[in-house]
């Protein structure tokens, strides 16, 4: 059976810095209405960069949204039509202060599907080179290296909370450890 939901409007109610929140009219399955708050989002990247000691670089930043301070790998918004990999090693030096010779990309990701457009592309960056971080203009967040077994086991445990830093280092492990 098709599930599709046919929009019959849309409205854009906010236009934002970051976002866009628009309302549409779904026509559903069985013929009756709903209403669906969507948000659009340009995309976000996030990088798993991986040392040959199977050491990986993380940061350490203060989420509004959730109050509190939180191990993430390297990330960064893309901008609309924006190439996802070359967010990614921006955002890496950016961060970290590392530059880094090999990519593979881990996957395109879904966050929170239910209301928001936004994907994320993740990739694993190896041959890391230390440069010089350039922080953004209101960035502050601290860098540090972790065993990739030390933050499988964050992951296990339930102790890194952000999704794409869990999904990069479950593929990261899954790929290094054949």
């Amino acid at each position: 059976m098709d599930f599709t939901e046919k929009t019959l409007s849309s409205n854009e109610i906010y236009n934002g810095k970051v976002v866009k929140l628009r309302v549409e009219e779904v026509e559903l399955p069985n013929g009756n209405h709903a209403k669906r708050e969507l948000i659009a989002h340009p995309g976000g990247v996030g990088i798993i960069a991986v040392t040959p000691e199977k050491e990986v670089l993380t940061v350490t930043q203060y989420r509004i949204a959730f109050r509190k301070m939180l191990l993430e790998i390297p990330a960064g918004k893309l901008e609309y039509g924006e190439d996802p990999l070359s967010c990614g090693l921006r955002e890496l030096e950016e961060e970290t202060g590392y530059v880094a010779s090999e990519t593979v990309h881990l996957g395109e990701y879904y966050p929170t599907p239910g209301y928001c457009e936004e994907k994320i592309n993740i990739y694993m960056a190896t041959g890391l080179v230390k440069k010089e971080q350039h922080l953004d203009e209101g960035e502050f967040l601290t860098v540090k290296k972790f065993p990739l077994d030390t933050l499988y086991e964050m992951v296990m445990n339930n102790e890194i909370n952000d999704a794409k830093t869990a999904i990069a280092i479950l593929k990261a492990k899954a790929i290094l450890d054949k």
